[in-house]
């Protein structure tokens, strides 16, 4: 490939250039769009991924060079270290970064620095773009350069930095890759200051936050993780006839409780959706059965968890997971222990009331409150609980407004052992009346033994 000589734009080339205008295709304009993308780029295709934006670069109304924009690949080993994230940070961060998919000068418009103004041009709106039509900001772009068509000169002269080659494998379907033979450049810009230090930070900047919130959770437990946890729930009875043992009770189980720890919250449906992120090997360590017709193995729908959520035994399956959390953790340290109730999210109704250790935010238990009544007496039962399996002795329990009732106070000092710290609100009168009298400074009397500033007073 020989090296081009550099020449400067003659005047007509330069009003045309000072001229440059870039902007979003419009819907009428798609199909001429992709049929010149088809007819000149090598690639002879326009076929985007994900997210994706589409511009024209004109000047005078006259159309000059096109752009294509999608969503980024989705790891890339040179790209993931230069940035220093983790896998689990690139998968539900990845959509902050966007591919320069389609690059085009259209034919015979030979005008020096034609490409990198428009690149320039496109790159000064194109986060604000994403952020119309997404909600959400692009921190960083990325693109990939044929080196047997390309050079990458207008990706240089644009301010990129090339990582190196890429190791010459295609995404040819879900979770599947060909290898090709054509490792391409790798580029990268930050369309940020230190765009890589936020992309890897612990917590995201406040725009950018929604990106993750987006992305639905999966299972990250490995398969011994599963398996471990799906033999302790084995303890729960089976409540389910023979023949609808095709997903056993304990891996069930196993796979709502991690579920839970990875963020689900919203039912039936999600939880469906969860199970179906789930490796082969993962739902074999949970016990699910093979399909014989697919010769996989299956996945559990909502039906499935509607029917498991609504009958189990609750009390089995909470001594369960506690006596696993208790393999895993160790005895519990927390001497400060709070019992508060929740209204169920995203449900009809229905209110849990849980006990959590304060020094480690560890769960120590959790009981329905019953229709037709309140959390009071709910309290007072995961109290006796706890007792159970817990010493409560010498424990500070905290407890809401709600609970500071005599029987609850006799409770936990007379027949638990232990110290109570009860709230007291305006719209208990009584009581906060009489704990306010009692709290009024009151003139000191001293003793006979004292002059009242703490020392003995001096013989006459």
């Amino acid at each position: 490939m020989s090296k081009r000589k550099y020449r400067r734009p003659e005047p007509d080339e330069q009003h045309v250039l000072d001229d440059l205008t870039v902007r979003p295709i419009r819907p009428k304009e798609l199909e001429q769009y992709r049929k010149l993308m088809c007819e000149h780029h090598y690639l002879q295709d326009d076929t985007l991924v994900g997210e994706q934006m589409r511009y024209v670069i004109t000047s005078g109304g006259r159309w000059l060079a096109l752009a294509s924009w999608s969503a980024c690949a989705r790891f890339l080993k040179a790209r993931d270290q230069c940035i220093g994230w983790t896998a689990e940070q690139c998968r539900r961060r990845r959509a902050l970064i966007a591919n320069n998919a389609r690059f085009l000068i259209l034919p015979n418009l030979n005008y020096p620095n034609l490409a990198s103004r428009a690149l320039k041009l496109i790159l000064a709106r194109l986060s604000q773009d994403w952020q119309q039509r997404y909600g959400h900001p692009i921190a960083l772009v990325e693109t990939f350069v044929d080196p047997e068509q390309f050079r990458g000169t207008i990706y240089k002269c644009s301010g990129w930095t090339e990582l190196g080659l890429t190791q010459g494998w295609a995404r040819s379907a879900e979770d599947y890759y060909i290898k090709h033979e054509r490792p391409k450049q790798l580029w990268i810009k930050p369309l940020v200051k230190k765009a890589c230090q936020k992309l890897r930070s612990e917590k995201l900047l406040p725009d950018w936050v929604q990106v993750e919130a987006k992305v639905a959770p999966r299972c990250r437990a490995k398969a011994e993780e599963l398996k471990s946890l799906t033999d302790r729930l084995a303890a729960v009875p089976e409540f389910r006839s023979a023949h609808a043992l095709g997903y056993p009770l304990a891996g069930l189980l196993a796979l709502i409780a991690v579920a839970v720890f990875c963020g689900v919250a919203r039912g039936k449906k999600d939880l469906a959706a969860f199970a179906a992120t789930l490796s082969p090997a993962q739902r074999r360590a949970l016990r699910f059965r093979m399909d014989r017709r697919t010769k996989e193995v299956r996945c559990p729908g909502v039906t499935t968890f509607f029917r498991v959520l609504n009958e189990v035994d609750e009390v089995a399956l909470e001594k369960a997971l506690l006596i696993w959390q208790e393999q895993v953790l160790g005895p519990v340290q927390d001497q400060l222990i709070a019992i508060d109730g929740k209204k169920l999210r995203h449900s009809r109704g229905g209110e849990l009331v849980s006990a959590f250790g304060v020094e480690s935010g560890r769960w120590l238990g959790t009981v329905r409150t019953p229709d037709k009544t309140n959390e009071i007496p709910v309290a007072r039962e995961l109290l006796r609980r706890l007792d159970e399996r817990i010493e409560m002795a010498g424990k500070l329990v905290v407890l809401d407004a709600l609970h500071t009732q005599d029987e609850t106070a006799r409770q936990l000092v007379q027949e638990l052992g232990a110290d109570y710290l009860l709230t007291i609100k305006d719209n208990q009168k009584t009581l906060n009346d009489t704990a306010c009298g009692l709290l009024k400074p009151h003139a000191f009397s001293p003793s006979e033994a004292s002059d009242g500033l703490g020392e003995k007073p001096r013989p006459g």
